[in-house]
């Protein structure tokens, strides 16, 4: 099996492209290993020492490390785990995950704005989503409220320098020319 490495923009994340299905469906974010009880991969990545994040989509696996671990010392294990992972035949989340699946954040925005809560879901869709997966991440819509899109960023995009430019420059920008009555996006 061969396993390609990918930088992203974050340089604490690195994208693990094992050439096969990763995850169908919507992508997995996990930020703690409580959390990733629920997918034997994250599990046995964030048993890897320097681990603090994994990201599942759909054909990609996108790892954090710590800022005090250096890339060199952890990337054999974490391509090991992944290996080891896929290698085994194990499923990628347990048979219970899907009862999990769910933020605990609902969505929120006002009954009027409905309409323009699905244009702004269907841009989010066919234009920003691609685009962040390339980078290993993803962007999740949370909320509509007096002009101001609230979204959440998960993967390789929590906590990349670059994150801010691609809200304002690039996802704010998109959303106003295409959205009337968008005045701004926020990361929540």
């Amino acid at each position: 099996m061969f396993i390609q490495t990918e930088a992203t923009p974050n340089p604490a994340t690195l994208k693990f492209l094992p050439g096969r299905e990763v995850l169908s469906g919507e992508p997995r974010d996990f930020r703690d290993a409580e959390a990733a009880r629920v997918s034997p991969l994250a599990s046995a990545l964030f048993s890897v020492d320097g681990v603090t994040g994994v990201f599942l989509g759909a054909d990609f696996v996108s790892v954090t490390k710590a800022e005090s671990i250096e890339w060199a010392h952890i990337k054999p294990s974490v391509l090991g785990a992944v290996m080891e992972h896929f290698m085994s035949g194990k499923p990628i989340l347990a048979d219970n995950a899907d009862a999990d699946a769910g933020d605990a954040e609902d969505e929120f925005f006002e009954n009027e704005d409905s309409e323009t809560v699905e244009v702004i879901k269907e841009l989010l869709a066919t234009r920003v989503r691609p685009a962040v997966a390339m980078d290993g991440g993803d962007i999740i819509f949370r909320g509509y409220k007096e002009g101001t899109v609230f979204l959440h960023m998960q993967g390789a995009c929590a906590g990349c320098p670059s994150s801010t430019a691609t809200l304002k420059s690039g996802i704010e920008n998109l959303l106003r020319h295409f959205v009337p009555g968008v005045e701004q996006v926020q990361q929540i």
